[in-house]
């Protein structure tokens, strides 16, 4: 009996499994940058506030200058923000704020409400400004759904990557987001997370393969959820199916999985977790257990903003010449290693 329990296409936003929500991903082929931190092309035949479409390759999203997400709501969930290539300028009603990307990771507790805005910069200008971006939501239990917001930066440096390689030598590497290898270890995950009690076996992963590498999962225990997004490649091959990229595939985790990559190398990422098993409410970006969860959590948001705005404009940007930085909401300021 194979682990391969459905294989399914990947759209714009990726389907998921309890624990998770959803995921969205984001593969922007952006054009040099103006100098304003916009695309330097013209912005005509776009749904400029409701950019979705991809021309050329790339989306303005809700940006109207800079492509991005400007000031939006959260409520009763986690954001894990993976930024491989590119920028994400982030502030929020808390008053923090920070630029990352290249290998960054954001992960924000939004608990009982924040807002925020994700702009991405286009900080080259004499170069194109790809962006490679993965937003997962993660879910909170219950009893987590209201705490106090928190936000979290896992630079780069600091990610642990496991290189190893298969018996004919060819290799691979694994970067921990959430979630421990062998003894290696992922960086430790915000308090209130589902992720913070390992019994919860969630796991994100990066894992990229070179040609012909053989990959393999090892099964689990209980009745964790696991799923594998091929989004870069060429083919795999697993259990007798050829499976070409973009396809989700939905794993039985009680049984040992292996796939052989094809001719070219290939990257996937690995969402996996016990599942809360509560029931779950959710209008746009609120997520609660109850309709009267969701519409207590629309009356805060009418009543303070859940914190107000304290930025300029809605679509706020930091300065062209930034580099990566954090800024809490204690106004302690944090930076990358050297890299």
């Amino acid at each position: 009996m194979g682990a391969i329990k459905k294989i399914s296409q990947l759209g714009p936003q990726w389907e998921t499994a309890d624990p998770f929500l959803f995921c969205a991903f984001h593969n922007d082929k952006y054009p040099k940058g103006n100098g304003s931190l916009g695309p330097d092309a013209p912005l005509a035949g776009r749904l400029i506030g409701q950019d979705f479409q991809q021309q050329d390759g790339w989306a303005m999203y809700h940006g109207r200058k800079v492509p991005g997400f400007p000031a939006h709501p959260h409520m009763g969930f986690e954001t894990v923000t993976l930024a491989e290539t590119g920028y994400v300028d982030h502030s929020d009603s808390l008053g923090a704020a920070g630029r990352f990307g290249n290998g960054d990771v954001q992960w924000m507790t939004a608990g009982k409400g924040v807002q925020h805005s994700e702009m991405f910069p286009l900080v080259k200008t004499d170069e194109e400004n790809p962006l490679l971006l993965f937003q997962i939501w993660l879910n909170l239990p219950a009893k987590s759904k209201k705490v106090e917001p928190h936000f979290s930066m896992f630079w780069s440096g600091k990610i642990p990557t496991v290189k190893k390689q298969d018996a004919a030598g060819k290799s691979m590497k694994i970067k921990l987001i959430a979630g421990d290898y062998g003894d290696v270890k992922a960086p430790t995950p915000p308090p209130d997370s589902w992720a913070a009690d390992p019994k919860n076996e969630v796991a994100i992963w990066l894992i990229d393969l070179e040609a012909g590498a053989q990959f393999s999962l090892d099964a689990l225990t209980g009745n964790t959820n696991r799923s594998l997004y091929f989004f870069e490649g060429d083919t795999i091959t697993t259990e007798g199916f050829e499976v070409p990229p973009l396809h989700r595939l939905i794993l039985d985790a009680g049984e040992s999985f292996t796939l052989i990559n094809g001719a070219s190398p290939a990257r996937f990422l690995l969402l996996q977790g016990n599942p809360i098993n509560e029931s779950v409410v959710k209008h746009g970006p609120f997520v609660a257990n109850s309709r009267a969860d969701i519409e207590e959590g629309f009356l805060r948001f009418r009543e303070n903003e859940f914190g107000g705005w304290p930025w300029p404009t809605h679509e706020h940007t930091h300065e062209a010449g930034s580099g990566r930085f954090a800024k809490f909401p204690d106004g302690r300021m944090e930076y990358p290693s050297q890299d």
